[in-house]
């Protein structure tokens, strides 16, 4: 296989940063896997520690190098330490409990209570797998789960997902009453929509324990804890197993580029160390996000988060992971304040190594589980090789986020007049990806819905959302944004890369940002949940915006497009026309805001072609200036060039089919 720099001669002043990246990696894998013979029977911390059950007992087991005496507290014992739920130090920082079975119930609730020198508190165990929160005092216990009925699984993974058309999805925001909604409302009532709109794959956000539901799942407590606000462990492997039966994959928003600082809830100072699982003094806490920084060199770190993705697959059958906060990761600094315009900014002293090396290793681990398993790394720096096999000097993930084409459309829209929109500029920034990386592309996501921030749709539309999107009415900004926001989300699904994203709700332009309870609202859940019935509705835009998406998606699953190249035939910056090819599809952008153009010529391949998805027919709420039962067919001209003639309408988007 050929490295990095055989393909990136910009990458040859690094080629021995390169080397150096790959060996370190590959040794450390020999290191992980020396005892066990790989990877995956060496990421087994979650079934030594955390609670079990042993020959008629409960065995409690939790590594805590600075305690110097642990205790089992719980509703079964008044919460009261006692020398009978004394753990016993077993050695290398080890403690364990056995207790009768018949002591302890199911349910139970439980906590340790630990000692160490110049202090003591009441503690969750680091690899518990089940927390709950006292809904009057709010505090946080790990509860014994053993439920009477384990969930049978019927369904297998979906298998192989060539090019991941991705719903981002929360599962407590997914209702339209103002409340938390559950993993059984979810498979019910969105689970079908989600299936009905052709999406292969669904991203679920917020799956680990935190605290605080308004961090939308980033300030997590409990790694190994399925957050217990939406329902039990049966309920959610419930919804996987039906995702997984209408062919869907179901991958997971996981969190380890930092922890919640709380210390009642959490891991920061667990045995009365703040070195325990995270970096000491400065280093150990992030600037930005006020939360704790891991420290990827450290051996228990390193066996606690590869067994974290190793739980998640097994336990829930989860078909891999989009990695958050990779940046923040990658470097010492977190990428603060950098704009990333040099290589030299992704081979130097400023990039944590053991956090590479991490992340290389987790993805070996991943694909050890389920060889056709997806990872995504969410990364604003550009790091080249992040996307590339390890054994050509990458970090192995399967994908990258194109963080870059969100940031331009906020750009353009904000700040650029409808006739600056310049399609070589355009083109540019869609199609500009690392021939060796593969990427998701997206023209917004959770990011840019959330309060502070605006929706493509409101950037469009702003306050007429809320008086002017019912179809009697009419209205030039409601038509612009109509017309913008089915052609912003084709032309960056069909320049993708290798895989699309889109937002819960956002495939119908919802008429709400995010806002989660907090006290600045007055703990409000108004804008924390989805209207889904407006989509329904024939009285309203919404729902003509739903069948585009709907119809855009479905023509790139069925046909498979996302698994050619796009090839440029026209771009036009005086017309504001931008016209591609994917395989046998031909795509053509109308962006002029004012002028249609009757037949328009560009050169083409020869044959004759058919409109199979036009953005101005009536089912879109479009004006129907085209006849789309014509073939149209390729000309000749004097220098023998084979040029198409369309009929453009402005602020339209025509996709063809070549006939054979």
């Amino acid at each position: 296989m050929n490295m990095l720099y055989d393909n990136d001669p910009w990458l040859n002043p690094y080629k021995a940063a390169v080397d150096a990246r790959k060996e370190r990696i590959l040794a450390a894998r020999k290191a992980v896997a020396a005892d066990a013979g790989s990877l995956y029977n060496a990421a087994n911390n979650h079934l030594y520690y955390a609670l079990h059950k042993e020959e008629g007992c409960w065995v409690f087991r939790e590594w805590a190098p600075s305690a110097v005496r642990m205790f089992l507290v719980g509703d079964f014992n008044g919460w009261k330490k006692n020398e009978r739920y004394a753990l016993k130090n077993v050695g290398g920082g080890n403690w364990e409990l056995k207790v009768p079975e018949d002591e302890i119930a199911p349910g139970s609730l439980y906590k340790w209570f630990v000692e160490w020198p110049g202090g003591y508190g009441e503690r969750i165990p680091a690899y518990a797998t089940r927390c709950i929160q006292d809904i009057e005092t709010k505090v946080y216990s790990a509860q014994v789960w053993e439920p009477a009925k384990p969930y049978h699984w019927r369904h297998k993974r979906p298998g192989k997902i060539a090019n991941p058309l991705i719903y981002e999805a929360h599962i407590g925001m997914s209702s339209e009453k103002e409340e938390v909604a559950s993993f059984d409302y979810f498979r019910e009532n969105v689970l079908p929509r989600i299936a009905d709109l052709g999406y292969n794959t669904i991203q679920i956000m917020a799956l680990q324990e935190h605290p605080y539901y308004g961090s939308f799942g980033y300030q997590v407590s409990n790694f190994f804890a399925l957050s217990s606000r939406y329902g039990t462990p049966e309920e959610f492997k419930h919804l996987v197993d039906e995702a997984h039966a209408k062919g869907i994959a179901v991958i997971m928003d996981i969190v380890h580029s930092h922890a919640v600082k709380n210390e009642n809830e959490g891991l920061s100072r667990l045995d009365g160390s703040l070195t325990t699982y995270f970096h000491a003094g400065d280093r150990g806490m992030h600037p930005a996000w006020d939360s704790r920084c891991f420290d990827y060199g450290k051996k228990e770190t390193m066996y606690f988060l590869l067994s974290n993705c190793k739980y998640w697959m097994e336990e829930y059958h989860l078909d891999g992971f989009r990695f958050d906060g990779v940046t923040s990761m990658l470097y010492l600094d977190h990428g603060l304040g950098r704009d990333f315009c040099s290589y030299d900014q992704y081979f130097n002293d400023g990039v944590d190594e053991d956090a590479v090396t991490y992340l290389a290793l987790a993805n070996m681990l991943i694909k050890e589980i389920d060889a056709d398993s997806i990872t995504i790394a969410e990364d604003m720096s550009g790091m080249a090789g992040l996307a590339a096999p390890i054994e050509s000097g990458g970090v192995g993930f399967d994908y990258r986020m194109s963080m870059g084409v969100p940031d331009m459309w906020i750009k353009i829209i904000k700040e650029q007049d409808d006739h600056d929109w310049n399609m070589n500029t355009l083109w540019w920034e869609l199609t500009n990806k690392r021939a060796d990386e593969r990427t998701v592309s997206y023209a917004e996501c959770h990011d840019q819905a959330l309060v502070g921030d605006k929706t493509i749709i409101f950037r469009l539309i702003d306050k007429e959302m809320y008086f002017s999107m019912d179809k009697a009415t009419k209205n030039q900004i409601v038509d612009r944004g109509l017309a913008l926001h089915k052609m912003i989300r084709l032309v960056t699904l069909a320049t993708a890369g290798d895989g699309y994203l889109n937002f819960m709700g956002n495939e119908f332009g919802h008429p709400e940002w995010i806002d989660f309870p907090r006290e600045g609202n007055g703990w409000s859940y108004s804008h924390a949940r989805r209207l889904w019935s407006i989509s329904d509705r024939d009285d309203l835009h919404y729902k003509a915006l739903r069948q585009f998406d709907k119809d855009m998606i479905h023509l790139f699953a069925r046909e498979g497009l996302l698994a050619v190249r796009p090839v440029s035939r026209c771009v036009d910056n005086y017309s504001k026309v931008l016209a591609f090819t994917r395989g046998d599809y031909l795509f053509v952008f109308n962006f002029n805001p004012e002028h249609s153009f009757a037949d328009y010529a560009f050169e083409a391949p020869e044959g004759s072609w058919k409109i199979v998805l036009d953005s101005d027919q009536a089912c879109y709420d479009g004006f129907c200036r085209n006849d789309d039962s014509l073939t149209h067919s390729t000309l000749t001209n004097r220098q023998g060039k084979q040029l198409l003639q369309l009929y453009l309408p402005a602020r339209t988007v025509l996709v063809l089919k070549k006939l054979p």
